[in-house]
């Protein structure tokens, strides 16, 4: 309901009345001021939208002046055609920049990490939370929309103490959530900058004649969620990772992991079992470690047991196999 009353500020500014916004969301006088109340996304989708479109303004108040409705469409439109999504990005921080300078959006990037930042150029008084908040939302829901994929983040900050109403952060962002940063930002994977988008104009269009819901909700897909397990399987130590500690490498759940991985077609077991496969070919060809000392390298505790997963992997047993490939010793 904190989000309530921050729309209800840009009422506030404007000098409108929200009894209709109110009304059309389902939520009474009586909720507002309630400790703890509670509404659903149906709701501040409704209430979110009808507030936008009745005070002319996308930005509901944070501003200096009006994002006037269809503005969010027009940054969405800027970075459609671009080739990869760290072009789109770059786009939409340019073009955000020419709608307001009361805050200021930096993409930066190294090898391994990317980091979309709010810088605050203005004071934003009660506003600031619900600014940074929906600002931080917006590009991450567009972002998701724009691959098809759900894009995962490794850390969210914001600048300022948790709110009381801070467990329904971790709803809204997939990733850590942490406060008292110096800025408000996101944090994520640098291989989703090379990603290209997966939406044109018509998809765009009837996108955006219900937007919101990619702001309100979650998006579920993960086109790099394999690749990712894939990677961390094959650092060092990580061989014989359990699902636990894939999960949490990953900033997800078990159960998360598990239903994404499914949704993809694919499951931890079988990634698994590819890596290890790999890596036992790797060795077992190119070194003269023992069979025993192989095991131990891709994961297995025991020789026998990693010998009879090789053998459901290739067909030969690991001795059979450095024997055909001519490599190696027994």
């Amino acid at each position: 309901m904190a989000f309530v009353r921050a729309i209800l500020l840009a009422y506030e500014k404007y000098g409108r009345d929200p009894s209709d916004a109110l009304r059309r969301a389902r939520i009474s006088r009586a909720q507002l001021a309630r400790v703890g109340a509670r509404i659903d996304a149906d709701q501040m989708e409704t209430i979110s939208a009808t507030a936008m479109q009745e005070l002319d303004d996308e930005a509901l108040g944070w501003f200096s002046r009006r994002l006037p409705w269809g503005t969010y469409g027009m940054l969405c439109r800027a970075s459609l055609g671009s080739p990869t999504l760290g072009v789109a990005l770059k786009r939409w921080c340019r073009h955000h920049r020419l709608l307001t300078e009361d805050v200021v959006l930096h993409l930066e990037a190294d090898a391994a990490t990317a980091r979309l930042r709010i810088e605050e150029r203005c004071e934003l008084g009660a506003m600031r939370e619900f600014c940074l908040l929906s600002s931080l939302r917006y590009i991450h829901g567009y972002v998701c929309w724009l691959l098809d994929s759900q894009m995962p983040l490794r850390e969210v900050t914001f600048p300022f103490a948790a709110p009381p109403h801070h467990a329904v952060y971790p709803l809204l962002f997939p990733g850590t959530v942490r406060f008292d940063a110096p800025e408000a930002s996101f944090r994520f994977d640098a291989g989703y900058l090379e990603l290209a988008p997966r939406r044109d104009e018509p998809a765009l269009r009837k996108m955006l004649e219900r937007a919101l819901p990619l702001t309100v909700r979650q998006y579920r897909r993960d086109r790099l969620l394999v690749e990712r397990v894939r990677t961390h399987l094959g650092e060092a130590g990580a061989a014989g990772a359990t699902a636990e500690q894939v999960a949490a490498a990953l900033h997800l759940s078990v159960r998360s992991l598990h239903r994404k991985l499914a949704h993809e077609g694919a499951s931890l077991q079988a990634i698994k079992d590819e890596v290890h496969c790999r890596r036992a070919l790797e060795l077992l060809e190119r070194t003269t470690l023992p069979v025993k000392r192989v095991a131990m390298e891709v994961g297995y505790a025991d020789e026998k047991s990693f010998s009879r997963a090789f053998k459901q992997w290739t067909g030969a047993s690991p001795i059979e196999h450095r024997q055909r490939s001519g490599h190696g010793r027994d």
